[in-house]
């Protein structure tokens, strides 16, 4: 069958477009083709800096005929109707349609056939569309086309495009189309420099072959291949290895049709400043990657570059020119590098009295006061020093003024280290600087210096509660402060430290620190009648929020624990206990939970616990009442009550033992015994007994057994 070669070539994409503009190119030029009819057997798209290029392979050479019954007005139906119904079928007259009787009477029928049309004028149809349509995220018209209504909008000026459709043995035939004068035809072009001149081009494989003999690498995987095994390999040879970066890799492959790599140096005496600073300003500023030497771990005085163009000088004179600039960027980083030492962490905090964080929430000063009351009211629930971890809270946001950071801010906080550690604190407290960031996604790394989580809990926690107070959660897909993030790094840091913590009392200390800067730094007016001028502190706090951002807490847990593959109903079943609030009892109790229902025992309990809450479901709604309170051993009048009876007292007291413990595998054994039990009653016992009283005895045992199992969890919120 033919295969479809389109390519759009025009100036310079932005890299960080390219692989979204490939992949929408597939996507819309397919979506259209099955839309009419031409499924197609496979696409691939391809990005380079000068063109968007789709193969679609096995497309039907014409699309299928179409049949279709419609359905007319009924027989004898109003003469408007009856026309209408054959204008929209184009039948000459209603004797051509057929009349086809159901239940509501005899309706006309009109039989359509639409013979399909050869796949390549369906294509000329739909190619203009997609490309006068393509979404790009930002756009430009040029030339003497812009003054014209509705003419193109691209990324860059779009200069020649290319289709072809036709059988791989064939010669094929140009899909005809013309977009704003360019029309489409078979001919692309090569490397601006080293191959700028005209390609005629036939099927894909052509393409792509003529194309690399041109100096144009199309597969951008095949670019990244070749920079980073050339890079290896020039870094290895010079007794080096690459610090790789793969999201520099993606960019820089981004950059060139044809990647050349090269090796530079400079000055040694930049290396007394951090290898971060070092690395971050090569890569920002010249896309280029940094070495280290192997034998000390450090970063060597070479970068290396990736140029678009075979020099005749071997690439001295772009190495050159690269050298110049970095050794001009290094320069300005080790002046602000130095200039930071210069000035304490503390004596830069003031300025922070004048830097708003949230114009509902205070400046930067405040926060930084409420996580270091906050971080020392963690420390000693989590076994951390409370000088250390004050002191580290004091200093965390330092950082964020000075002039590294300024100039690169992702290094914040890795700076407030090494400035941390330049002027002799305690090694804790630096770290922290850095570390109570973390984790900052779900593979980032988590922090373990107790003085570390007590500084990261408290930021979290009050940037959490704050955005809670001023109503700015999270909505849909919408999480501008990154409070899902947040949240989930206070899970992580808890559970993975197994860190044994109370949420609610610190929820309710940071909500106490934010309620005076939420309702006024000194008094807010009352508008009630006769009201006035009154203190915030007896503005009433909202009690709902701890249970509310628990709840956001029990939400993240069950997308963390459904990405380890655990079931995310079995977190609904622990947190609706109510009072749960310690995240790794609640983590330790799905686990356990989770492995009892993997069982024969555990399956059986919660069918026969299920099927008493159903039960009880079903007569609290015909009586209008619970069924509440112990029951009555005097009305049990077969044994499967007694022994059943026996059993719920036997688990509870077990149960309750062992999750006082909080061994909840035990009290999952225990659990277990009540299966036969309750088996046996369901099958010996007619619940709704004549005797009214005997009823409502048995629906109290009823209410005794989901009671029971609530010592674990809340078996009605278990999906089966």
């Amino acid at each position: 069958m033919p295969d479809l070669l389109l390519e759009l070539f025009s100036e310079e994409i932005p890299a960080r477009m390219q692989a979204k503009a490939a992949d929408d190119l597939r996507r819309t030029v397919t979506d259209k083709l099955v839309a009419e009819g031409l499924v197609y057997e496979g696409a691939k798209a391809f990005a380079t800096p000068r063109r968007l290029a789709l193969t679609v392979h096995g497309i039907p050479a014409r699309q299928p005929d179409l049949k279709e019954e419609r359905r007319g007005p009924r027989v004898g139906g109003p003469e408007p109707a009856i026309q209408g119904f054959l204008k929209a079928t184009g039948l000459s007259s209603i004797s051509e349609a057929k009349i086809q009787n159901d239940k509501k009477g005899d309706f006309y029928i009109a039989l359509i056939e639409k013979p399909g049309r050869p796949a390549i004028d369906v294509l000329a149809d739909i190619l203009p569309v997609i490309v006068r349509t393509f979404p790009w995220p930002k756009s430009m018209r040029w030339g003497a086309r812009s003054a014209k209504s509705g003419s193109l909008s691209w990324v860059r000026p779009l200069h020649a495009i290319t289709a072809t459709f036709g059988p791989d043995t064939e010669e094929p035939d140009v899909v005809k189309f013309s977009i704003d004068g360019i029309e489409a035809g078979q001919t692309t072009y090569g490397h601006r420099f080293m191959a700028p001149s005209a390609i005629s081009v036939r099927h894909f494989e052509d393409y792509e072959a003529r194309l690399k003999a041109a100096k144009v690498v199309l597969d951008p995987q095949a670019r990244k291949d070749i920079i980073l095994a050339d890079a290896k390999q020039l870094a290895f040879a010079q007794g080096y290895e690459l610090v790789e970066d793969q999201v520099l890799l993606d960019e820089v492959a981004g950059l060139v049709e044809w990647p050349v790599v090269l090796m530079g140096s400079f000055d040694a005496e930049f290396l007394s400043i951090p290898g971060e600073v070092i690395r971050a300003t090569i890569r920002n500023n010249q896309k280029c990657f940094v070495v280290s030497d192997p034998k000390t771990g450090k970063l060597a005085n070479k970068f290396i570059l990736t140029a678009n163009i075979e020099a005749t000088d071997g690439g001295k004179t772009i190495v050159a020119g690269n050298e110049r600039v970095i050794r001009a960027r290094l320069s300005d980083a080790k002046f602000f590098y130095e200039t930071d030492l210069k000035t304490k962490l503390e004596d830069r905090l003031p300025k922070f009295e004048q830097i708003v964080f949230h114009e509902k929430l205070g400046t930067q000063a405040e926060r930084i006061k409420r996580i270091e009351r906050l971080a020392a009211e963690i420390a000693p629930l989590i076994g951390a020093d409370v000088e250390k971890a004050k002191r580290a809270a004091h200093l965390a946001k330092a950082d964020l003024l000075t002039e590294v950071v300024g100039e690169f801010p992702e290094l914040q906080g890795l700076m407030g280290k090494y400035y941390a550690q330049a002027q002799r604190e305690d090694a804790s407290v630096a770290a922290a600087s850095e570390e109570h960031y973390k984790p900052q996604g779900p593979a980032d790394r988590v922090p373990t210096d107790p003085v570390s989580v007590a500084v990261a809990l408290a930021d979290k926690i009050d940037t959490l509660v704050g955005f809670w107070v001023i109503d700015e959660k999270p909505t849909g897909s919408k999480d501008p402060y990154a409070l899902r993030r947040a949240a989930l790094g206070v899970i992580r840091l808890l559970v993975e430290n197994k860190i044994r913590l109370a949420l609610s009392p610190i929820i309710h200390q940071a909500h106490e620190r934010l309620h005076e800067a939420v309702h006024g730094r000194t008094t807010v007016f009352d508008s009630a009648p006769g009201g006035g001028l009154i203190n915030p502190r007896d503005v009433p706090l909202d009690r709902s929020l701890t249970a509310a951002l628990l709840a956001f807490f029990a939400d993240r847990l069950k997308v963390q624990l459904r990405d380890q593959g655990a079931r995310h109903d079995l977190v609904d079943a622990v947190f609706s206990l109510g009072g749960q609030d310690d995240l790794l009892m609640v983590v330790r109790r799905v686990e356990a939970l989770g492995k009892f229902l993997d069982s024969d025992d555990g399956k059986n309990l919660l069918a026969g616990t299920k099927r008493a809450s159903n039960i009880l479901a079903i007569e609290e709604k015909t009586d209008k009442r619970t069924f509440d309170g112990a029951p009555d051993a005097s009305l049990y009048k077969l044994d499967e009550e007694k022994a059943l009876a026996k059993a719920i007292d036997q688990v509870k007291a077990e149960a309750g033992a062992a999750v006082a413990k909080e061994d909840f595998a035990a009290a999952m054994s225990a659990m277990a015994k009540l299966r036969p039990a309750v088996d046996a009653f369901f099958d010996k016992v007619k619940v709704n007994d004549d005797d009214p009283k005997v009823r409502e005895n048995r629906l109290k045992l009823l209410n005794e057994i989901r009671a029971a199992t609530r010592a674990v969890a809340d078996f009605s919120k278990i999906q089966d």
